[in-house]
């Protein structure tokens, strides 16, 4: 995984653990849902990327 995918992956996670909690303070349901979505990719990404690494390995 390149430093670069590591640090959008990051982003992206932080970015929707920040939207997960506005949503849970304002009561937003779709902004929680949309949070949670965010983080579901990222670890998802993560996932394939650590997969990439060990077949290069």
């Amino acid at each position: 995984m390149s430093v670069g995918d590591k640090i959008n992956n990051a982003a992206e996670d932080i970015t929707g653990k920040v939207k997960e909690g506005a949503g849970k303070v304002t009561g937003n349901d779709q902004l929680e849902a949309e949070g949670k979505g965010d983080q579901v990719a990222a670890d998802l990404k993560k996932a394939g990327e650590n997969v990439k690494d060990t077949l290069k390995h």
